[in-house]
């Protein structure tokens, strides 16, 4: 529960409510029910004799369900109510909702309840934007039932609510008169349907639920925690946040139409429950030692989707990753590209990354082999494509400026990319971070080349082409008096360094650009007081211009981004930072019930006691779950080696003994142990040190 919300969720389907259980959403308001990019409810309110209930509490039962206790309002302080309600709500393909009335009096009861219903159908997109609708509307009554529907031309969505309990049906709503002995219960289950038809094909766009049944939707979240490995350790904290992090990728996972049973993460509550091409990606990247079995359905799902066409509404180009795909009534009018959208510059090297990795893993030759193709088409991309400067980098720009996103990196706001001292760079724009995305595809896609696809030509070029990029970019990309990476090239001035320091050069470690006698200088930044806030990197270091800790890319502090930026340190060697940063993250985690937000506030961790929320960060999202999942495997050090794990502890001495077991992989599944010996400065008075083995 988050400002007095209750949120749950399944897959693409959420459900966003006060504490009452009651739905009155606005216009830019995410209170509704949603499935599919649509509001199906915006209106879900109950009243007992004509007035509202007050809760008493809410219990947050699973993801995909919670129960509200709540007393009609008495007047007084005394809340000795002779009435009782209990509303349990399920997320089931839908929503079902168990509606259960208590006389605690000593004499029978005559009660009115009444339950509004409305639905807006609002696109996500309308309901972020405050855009209004032009379709129409029909509301009726139907054998007993409610039916809401929505139409433009051949788009479609239809809302049909009924009662298990005989109730007065009329277009606004459902009315029960219920007569109530002493001592006595009443109950109903409202079954609130939505339905989404495939104006295209027979079957529905996308499965937003796993199960019908609510016993399934529990023993499915049982078995993906017991197939997970098992956590054990000192730290009880530790163990909170793990098994969060299980429970949220478990309520986050969607199956697109194609993937048929198999599921992807989608990419964060409320404004991204869908698939999301460059989050997929590096949440199953995260994930992998945990829950392999998603960055298969990525792969497959992602390539299904490949650009094949050059498409400028779309952004889309041959080879290219999708990075978006939405449902709703505004892609599906083409108010917005993104049916799909191709808008982003690094899902597609990252999509050789991360097939490369998961067979690392996996041992799955056969995946890899199965989608050679894809591979390639990806491989060729990057340097057919994605260099849009001819220069040899990867570079950007909307090719629509009224529908394209104008940062097609990580960093999507229109701000996010500047000079130290504010200004925006022209197009095209080469951020540091998705050339070392694109050196790192070249040398993962020679060793699959080389391996699975039967073709050294290729291996020995990508190996000469990833050399000669490493060697250009410290030429160009190096900022010799600051020693520090530039954050972009400004195509529009003549490739000039945009010369912001920013957490995108800790990415350049991970991905092995950065030459080993460069790296001591990065870390120095990283971990130095205008980028490290004591609770994690900065987005953008305190001394530039656009610098605000309450920015969302512009020094925010982003839990997805540090864990790869520890899993970096520990590639380079810096134990001592990588656990640093872990250790900070998991105090963090703590002040958010063990649940790390999309972002939060870049404040010194001197200056207030506890990170800061960032007002609209979306909760949960899928790579700041994954985000204690990848500290868990740098702390550890796992990695894969031919058919072995090589584990190499390196732990906060605060976690103590930690163990991890069953880890999936080609090994089969292996054990993992640790003790937690490396000192950590819980305060930051001053920047840590560099420290490397």
């Amino acid at each position: 529960m988050t400002d007095g919300q209750v949120k749950i969720l399944d897959g693409n389907t959420f459900a966003v409510s006060d504490k009452a259980g009651d739905i009155e959403a606005t216009a830019t308001d995410p209170s509704g029910l949603f499935a599919l990019d649509t509001r199906f409810l915006s209106t879900w309110r109950l009243t007992l004799g004509g007035k509202r209930l007050t809760p008493l509490s809410v219990d947050d039962l699973q993801y995909f369900e919670a129960k509200f206790f709540l007393v009609p309002d008495t007047g007084t302080v005394y809340s000795d109510s002779e009435v009782s309600v209990i509303r349990q709500r399920t997320l089931n393909s839908g929503m079902r909702e168990r509606l259960t009335v208590l006389n605690h009096a000593e004499s029978d009861a005559d009660l009115t309840l009444r339950l509004d219903v409305d639905s807006d159908f609002a696109d996500l997109f309308e309901v972020k934007d405050a855009l209004e609708k032009v379709g129409s509307y029909d509301r009726r009554t139907e054998d007993g039932r409610l039916v809401l529907e929505y139409r433009r031309d051949s788009f479609r969505r239809q809302l049909v609510v009924s009662s298990s309990a005989p109730a007065e049906v009329d277009e606004g709503g459902l009315t029960f008169a219920v007569r109530l002995p002493p001592g006595e219960r009443w109950t109903t289950v409202l079954q609130v349907e939505t339905v989404t038809p495939n104006r295209f094909a027979s079957q529905p766009l996308a499965t937003t639920g796993r199960s019908s049944h609510t016993d399934d939707m529990r023993a499915d979240l049982d078995r993906w925690i017991a197939a997970a490995p098992r956590l054990e350790s000192d730290d009880q904290q530790l163990q909170r946040t793990y098994t969060r992090s299980l429970i949220d990728l478990a309520a986050l996972r969607f199956s697109p139409a194609i993937a048929g049973e198999d599921t992807l993460p989608a990419a964060g509550l409320p404004w991204f429950m869908s698939m999301f091409g460059r989050d997929s990606i590096l949440t199953s990247m995260q994930a992998l030692p945990f829950v392999p079995e998603q960055a298969a359905t990525t792969i497959r799902v992602l390539a299904a989707w490949q650009g094949s066409r050059s498409d400028d509404f779309r952004d889309e180009d041959p080879g290219k990753i999708v990075h978006e795909l939405r449902y709703g009534e505004m892609a599906a009018f083409e108010h917005r590209p993104q049916s799909p959208y191709y808008g982003d510059a690094d899902g597609t090297p990252l999509f050789v990354v991360l097939m490369d990795e998961y067979e690392l893993w996996s041992g799955d030759s056969n995946l890899v082999r199965e989608y050679e193709y894809e591979g390639r088409a990806a491989l060729d991309w990057i340097g057919r494509y994605g260099d849009l400067m001819g220069n040899g980098y990867i570079s950007y720009r909307p090719r629509r400026e009224d529908t394209g996103l104008a940062n097609q990196c990580w960093k999507d706001s229109w701000n996010s990319i500047s000079y130290r001292d504010g200004r925006l760079p022209g197009f095209p724009r080469a951020t540091c971070e998705l050339q070392g995305y694109a050196y790192d595809a070249m040398t993962r896609g020679a060793r699959l080349a080389r391996k699975f696809w039967d073709d050294e030509e290729l291996a020995q070029r990508l190996e000469r082409e990833a050399a000669r990029l490493k060697e250009r970019f410290n030429q160009d990309f190096w900022i010799e008096d600051g020693e520090y990476y530039a954050l972009a090239l400004d195509g529009a001035a003549d490739g000039a360094p945009v010369d912001a320091l920013s957490s995108n050069i800790g990415h350049l470690l991970w991905s092995g650009i950065v030459p080993e006698d460069r790296a001591e200088a990065v870390v120095r930044h990283l971990m130095g007081p205008r980028l490290y806030s004591g609770w994690g990197v900065r987005t953008l270091a305190t001394v530039e211009g656009r610098y605000n800790p309450i920015g969302y890319h512009v020094g925010t502090v982003w839990p997805f981004d540090n864990s790869f930026i520890a899993w970096g340190l520990r590639r380079y060697g810096y134990k001592q930072e990588a656990a640093q940063i872990a250790s900070d993250m998991l105090d963090a985690a703590a002040y958010f019930d063990g649940r790390l937000p999309e972002a939060f506030g870049g404040y010194d961790r001197t200056e207030t006691r506890y990170p800061v929320q960032y007002p609209t960060a979306c909760s949960p999202q899928a790579w700041s779950t994954g985000a204690p999942l990848l500290f868990l495997r740098t702390m550890l050090g796992l990695q894969p080696s031919g058919e072995h794990l090589v584990v190499e502890p390196a732990l906060p001495a605060n976690l103590g003994s930690v163990t991890l077991l069953d880890i999936p992989g080609r090994w089969g599944r292996l054990d993992a142990f640790g003790r937690g010996l490396l000192a950590v400065d819980r305060e930051h008075p001053e920047p840590a040190p560099v420290l490397r083995d």
